[in-house]
């Protein structure tokens, strides 16, 4: 016969802990397998993506995995040219946010960090004013801004010249299954001219919007104007 204090135990377990454990197992399947966020500490996909942004993550838009695994159950997309991606970084493991530039098959050359697609340029013009001005105001004096097109798809993208980097990579040709990506800030690291190409298993999902914004240097004071926008 069960004591008192058992059957308190056992009516607070069903009532209230049991709830909740399911409730957070559904929340976490649901961003594990169905849409998440990422938040993004470095400037590698600026001016597109800034400190504090944090990024909606359809992780249906190329396949479905398994909850809390990167095993593919089925797959009815692939990313194209020019989608912003989160992915794993074969170094260390951390999530990393950036743009498809090359898919499998491709030759892809960088001449001081101007793109190449298949022997072909793409095309460089001037970045509206309103994009550039969101970079601080010490790092967009030292930058230089563009929009770069490829098929028929813009962005913009920028640069440090007095950093030093690699900006020339010859053209390599990639086998069937690894894509090519690059940052929008073309002097920063983390990008495939380092890290080298993806595994289709690397992959999380397409960003699709800045969700919400905070500035870092300014105590994550909310930046309203960056909030609820789609990424080109």
């Amino acid at each position: 016969m069960r004591t008192p204090s058992k059957q308190k135990l056992t009516a607070w377990w069903r009532r209230e802990i049991r709830p909740l454990l399911v409730l957070c197992l559904c929340l976490f399947a649901f961003r594990s397998a169905i849409a998440d966020w990422n938040d993004v500490p470095t400037g590698s996909m600026k001016p597109t993506i800034l400190e504090g942004d944090r990024v909606c993550v359809n992780k249906l838009a190329y396949d479905l995995k398994a909850p809390f695994t990167t095993w593919h159950l089925a797959s009815w997309t692939e990313p194209r040219r020019g989608d912003v991606i989160v992915f794993y970084s074969p170094e260390d493991g951390i999530r990393l946010v950036k743009r498809v530039a090359g898919l499998p098959g491709d030759r892809i050359e960088l001449r001081e960090n101007r793109l190449w697609v298949n022997g072909q340029p793409a095309d460089y013009g001037s970045l509206d004013p309103a994009v550039s001005s969101q970079v601080q105001a010490p790092e967009r004096a030292a930058a230089t801004f563009a929009t770069e097109t490829v098929e028929g798809r813009t962005h913009a993208v920028m640069g440090l010249p007095s950093v030093a980097a690699l900006r020339t990579v010859p053209e390599p040709v990639f086998p069937s299954g690894p894509y090519f990506v690059l940052g929008d800030h073309r002097y920063k690291p983390q990008a495939s001219r380092y890290i080298g190409v993806l595994p289709w298993e690397a992959y999380l999902g397409r960003g699709w919007a800045v969700g919400l914004s905070v500035a870092p240097s300014r105590r994550y004071f909310p930046r309203v104007t960056r909030s609820v926008r789609a990424l080109g």
